[in-house]
């Protein structure tokens, strides 16, 4: 079952105080103001990619998508605004019937992005777009850094298989999304089996060295998960001595023996000498599964090494060095009345430096050169080059409160993959660099 398309719910009451509180005083006073009700524009953008990395990856969207639907504000929650004083009374009741009825659009799950990409465009009320700032942000934040990371680690990985298993390196609710992320971007299963059960990941995982510690010997240990897992199970090598582990390995389980995994010393020295000891025992099919602290520069580090598959853990749920991506949540274009119908005009803080931001609405689409290869992101506020109209990116994905673009997580990843193939061979490359394809604004 893959529960990806149910738009499952947090394990909390609602999403309502996944807030910062100066949005619900922001509320408040427009409210008082008259200004609540201006129909408004937000964007979500990024100025700059972290130091390094050429291309972004837009992960998150599915989950931001529940988390507008459980925007709600229920008996205890308003309660708990009421006692801390938090907001007035006519705040209160406002928050009580609060369902976002607008309208969001943004680049789908999996899609690469650059700066001053509008991955996400919310428009609505001022008080309704406003209160979704900080779970949105956080999410999207959170996600796409995971994302960008794992699509690192899979280009690195040359098409051998990557396993997720952060778990134990962060926290258990962030363990969930960032095995959904790494999904998108490239890995293929994960160790987690809250994410296997709320996203259908695929999920894997034998035994760790207390196992093998267990039993009175290591054949004994590996003849207790031969018998209860089978010959095609992963026997873990490296406990005492790697090269009589896998001879006994191969005694027990013989030739058919599924994989085995290595979990320290010189892992590029140690692959090649257990592929050669594996071949003449005969056992010509066993994979190699290798661990211990991997990031993308070791994955590239080990392409000539005769490994089959890669778990990857604390590098991966950590964004590899970057676990945030700096995306904002900016007002750039507000009505200039609460009255319907009132025309749209664009703002922008004007600031000095490097938060410099765009005014109005915005439309992007990605320019191609004659090979079909991304040449340029393109963003503008005015009418579509009728040459970029069938290259748009942003894709409706609310209208009018409800959800209309809800898609697996297969989806996704299979965009991503198209979406990483179609940019400059460089993109790829793991030395530092610039965005791969400069942001042109028309």
């Amino acid at each position: 079952m893959n529960t990806a398309d149910l738009g499952l719910p947090v394990d909390v009451p609602s999403t309502a105080l996944f807030t910062d509180q100066y949005e619900f005083t922001m509320v408040q006073a427009a409210l008082r103001a008259g200004t609540a009700g201006r129909r408004s524009v937000f964007e979500v953008f990024t100025r700059r990619l972290p130091e390094g990395r050429r291309y972004g990856v837009v992960a998150g969207t599915g989950r931001v998508l529940d988390a507008v639907e459980n925007f709600r504000f229920d008996a205890d929650v308003i309660g708990f605004l009421r006692e801390r004083g938090i907001v007035d009374e006519p705040t209160l009741q406002w928050l009580s019937s609060y369902r976002f009825s607008g309208d969001i659009w943004g680049y789908p799950e999996g899609e690469v992005y650059f700066p001053g990409s509008p991955l996400l465009r919310v428009e609505g009320s001022f008080a309704e777009c406003v209160l979704l700032e900080t779970v949105i942000l956080s999410i999207l934040n959170h996600d796409s850094a995971i994302a960008a990371a794992a699509s690192r680690m899979s280009s690195a990985a040359g098409g051998r298989r990557l396993i997720e298993m952060g778990a134990r390196r962060t926290h258990e609710l962030s363990a969930v999304a960032s095995a959904r992320a790494a999904y998108v971007g490239g890995f293929d299963s994960t160790s987690d089996l809250a994410a296997g059960f709320r996203y259908g990941i695929p999920t894997v995982g034998t035994s760790a060295h207390a196992f093998t510690l267990l039993h009175d010997s290591e054949r004994d240990a590996f003849r207790a998960q031969v018998d209860s897992l089978g010959r095609g199970t992963t026997l873990l090598v490296d406990t005492y001595d790697v090269a009589e582990a896998v001879r006994t390995a191969v005694e027990i389980a013989g030739p058919g023996l599924g994989a085995v995994r290595i979990d320290s010393g010189d892992l590029l020295l140690v692959a090649h000498r257990v592929r050669q000891q594996l071949d003449e025992l005969g056992a010509r099919e066993t994979r190699i599964v290798v661990t211990s602290d991997l990031d993308e520069y070791a994955i590239a580090s080990l392409a000539a090494a005769p490994v089959d598959a890669y778990g990857v853990g604390t590098q991966l749920v950590t964004g590899s060095g970057h676990p945030t991506c700096s995306m904002v949540y900016k007002l750039v274009a507000r009505a200039r009345s609460a009255e319907a119908g009132a025309p749209l005009e664009p703002v922008a803080k004007k600031s000095l430096g490097a938060k410099y931001s765009l005014g109005g609405r915005k439309w992007a689409a990605r320019r191609l050169d004659g090979e079909s290869v991304a040449e340029a992101e393109v963003v503008g506020t005015g009418p579509v080059p009728a040459e970029l109209v069938a290259r748009q990116l942003l894709v409706e994905l609310v209208r009018d409160g409800k959800v209309v673009a809800r898609e697996s997580l297969d989806t996704a990843r299979e965009r991503h993959i198209a979406a990483r193939a179609a940019l400059p061979m460089s993109a790829v490359q793991l030395s530092r660099g610039e965005p791969v394809l400069p942001t042109e604004y028309v």
